[in-house]
């Protein structure tokens, strides 16, 4: 079996590095530039203001809905009853999407963060009186909380994981086409190794480890 030429073998893999880098640079675009913006503004949170907006709702659940909280085990914790959830999400605008509360035998207290904000629901077993309070920070707030993946469910996580894969090809593509290329442009390796050397230097000279 005959090995293919130099060439050949230079020219086939300068086409599928080219591929899988276009490729990996067109899916990770948009996100390297959403993650570049809000990690400026991540750096300068300090000095970009949020003015925080509260609304507070309450509400008393209905009798029967009061019976359902009464049943089953006293403390622990466990998602409220489907009809209940149904209701406040009517009656409060509380999605609380199965998520566990924390049941006591005054109470339910169901913690319902989420990117940009934050928000929480109470009731209290005995009266049905409920109490629904949401918290958001402006739309800066909400990018950065997407940026951290703070409280932003695992959808959310499964992109930041794949974005994150098409950077890591992206990224090693490119360094492997800035070696088929490095003869022509000397440069190359000063910058990349300038793309190295100055973010250790900062992190031994200046950050305090």
């Amino acid at each position: 079996m005959k090995t293919a030429p130099a060439p050949q073998r230079r020219s086939f893999w300068l086409k599928q590095l080219h591929q899988w880098h276009w490729i990996s640079a067109a899916l990770s675009l948009v996100g390297l530039l959403g993650f570049a913006v809000t990690g400026f503004t991540l750096n300068h949170a300090g000095q970009i203001e949020a003015k925080p907006v509260v609304i507070d709702h309450k509400a008393t659940l209905p009798a029967d809905l009061i019976a359902l909280l009464a049943k089953g085990p006293t403390e622990g914790k466990r998602p409220l009853p489907i009809r209940v959830e149904t209701w406040l999400d009517k009656a409060v605008d509380a999605d609380i999407a199965r998520r566990d509360g924390e049941w006591t035998a005054e109470e339910v207290y169901v913690a319902l963060a989420r990117p940009g904000g934050d928000a929480w629901i109470s009731i209290d077993r005995e009266t049905g009186a409920v109490e629904h309070e949401k918290t958001t920070r402006g739309a800066i707030s909400l990018l950065n909380d997407l940026h951290k993946g703070r409280s932003a469910g695992k959808a959310w996580g499964w992109f930041i994981d794949i974005f994150a894969g098409a950077c890591v090809i992206f990224a090693v593509t490119g360094l492997i086409l800035l070696q088929f290329h490095a003869r022509a442009r000397p440069l190359t390796w000063p910058l990349v190794a300038g793309g190295l050397v100055i973010p250790l230097l900062l992190v031994m000279l200046f950050v305090h480890l």
